[in-house]
């Protein structure tokens, strides 16, 4: 059975929502860096960071966060920018799920090793089953779901959907 949760119009709600979140906690930063994990991450990386575009005058960077999703600690985190762009800037990690908080922790781990000015992290889903002290600092939903049930996130252009099967 599949549930839809969230529909094109929430969704993008729900970015901008997010968006003006980052924004004011970043209001007097030049620089903001929006680092999306690649796959779902990146896409909704992109859309905030199109929003961010609209409502700030700081320049906002998307950077692409790389890992083997099913083995992070084995083949590493690597980012599409250099170190020396985040260095002492604000960073904002984002996913589209946050499940486990496996995929977050090592993006956000990936940061620590530099010394940066702020790290939050962003989520359009929050499932409530993290095995890691991670949390989302702007989250678009959280919801309670059983472990047995899967979220899906489908970014389509004007057919964004979040589903619950």
């Amino acid at each position: 059975m599949v549930n839809r949760i969230l529909s094109h119009d929430q969704i993008q709600h729900k970015i901008k929502r997010i968006a003006y979140q980052i924004y004011e906690a970043n209001v007097n930063e030049k620089e903001i860096i929006v680092a999306g994990i690649v796959g779902g991450g990146l896409n909704l990386a992109k859309k905030i960071a199109n929003v961010l575009k609209k409502i700030t005058d700081a320049e906002i960077v998307l950077c692409q966060l790389e890992m083997d999703k099913m083995n992070p600690l084995k083949s590493g985190v690597t980012t599409s920018i250099p170190e020396e762009a985040y260095q002492n800037k604000s960073i904002v990690v984002v996913d589209d799920v946050l499940n486990s908080g496996t995929t977050l922790i090592y993006g956000v781990h990936h940061f620590l090793k530099t010394p940066i000015k702020q790290l939050k992290t962003a989520v359009l889903v929050n499932r409530n089953h993290k095995k890691y002290p991670v949390k989302a600092d702007y989250k678009g939903i959280s919801l309670s779901t059983s472990l047995n049930e899967h979220i899906k996130v489908e970014f389509q252009g004007k057919n964004d959907t979040v589903y619950l099967e």
